[in-house]
């Protein structure tokens, strides 16, 4: 079960599943095992700096991404930086974002994208993780 509160941004009750969670993703959304990616997925290399360790982050950026479909990963780094590799269209990796912005807006962080690099897609990845 999914926590409440400021992670169920932009979700109705008429999106709640079988298990009561307000997931935003819809069965259609959900790539199963062996899918073949959209012609539309990108895969973003970030690399995040500024308030972004011992903030809740990464464990922020993986509530985002499973409810907007995004796959990829996030890890802290020894600098005091953050690295993410983000996967989805450019509507879900859009509402990633918003959904992020959204969930940290009763306490702004204070941050920056200080790199974003194109990667080739992963067409096996099925969701995102949080990396040590």
């Amino acid at each position: 079960m999914r926590m409440p509160g400021i992670f169920n941004f932009g979700q109705s009750k008429n999106e709640k599943n079988k298990d009561g969670d307000m997931s935003s993703r819809s069965s259609k959304d959900r790539k199963p095992d062996g899918q073949k990616l959209v012609p539309e997925t990108r895969r973003l290399a970030l690399r995040f700096c500024g308030e972004v360790q011992g903030v809740g982050f990464r464990w922020t950026s993986q509530i985002v991404a499973d409810r907007v479909g995004c796959t990829g990963w996030v890890k802290n780094e020894f600098d005091g930086s953050v690295s993410m590799e983000l996967q989805g269209t450019d509507k879900q990796i859009g509402l990633w974002f918003k959904g992020f912005a959204k969930s940290y807006a009763h306490r702004p962080l204070r941050y920056h994208i200080d790199e974003k690099r194109e990667l080739t897609p992963i067409a096996d990845e099925h969701r995102f993780e949080v990396r040590f």
